[in-house]
């Protein structure tokens, strides 16, 4: 009879909930949809693969807008990029294209310039 209510004991506690979980992961989803880039980037890339320009051309004037509310630097580079590509011979456009999208990569919200004022010579020196 002990070994039974034992055994029903064991059986039982192993049902409680405790450190032997384990750790449960959860795929977190990032979603594009909030940088005003995404698009053009998608476009540039296409671009950048052959794709000749259609009617998408177009609707750049609005995607350089939508940037320049938030990175009026990146607003330029795209401007003057799309200017470039409309400019350019067709076989010169999938250069332009992959350069253009090099200077518009995701950043990580990392400052371009030294936060302490100190140019990379200067900082070099004092190490």
């Amino acid at each position: 009879m002990r070994l039974f209510c034992f055994a029903m004991t064991v059986f039982s506690l192993s049902f409680l909930p405790g450190c032997g979980g384990g750790v449960q992961e959860k795929e977190i989803e990032v979603k594009a949809s909030n940088d005003p880039l995404n698009e053009p980037r998608a476009i540039l890339k296409r671009y950048a693969e052959g794709q000749p320009f259609g009617s998408e051309i177009t609707s750049f004037p609005d995607h350089v807008a939508n940037v320049r509310e938030i990175d009026p630097e990146r607003a330029d580079i795209l401007e003057k990029g799309i200017a470039d590509l409309q400019a350019a011979p067709a076989g010169k456009r999938k250069a332009i294209a992959k350069e253009l999208l090099g200077k518009l990569a995701p950043s990580m919200g990392i400052p371009s310039d030294d936060s302490d004022g100190k140019g990379t010579e200067e900082a070099s020196e004092t190490e």
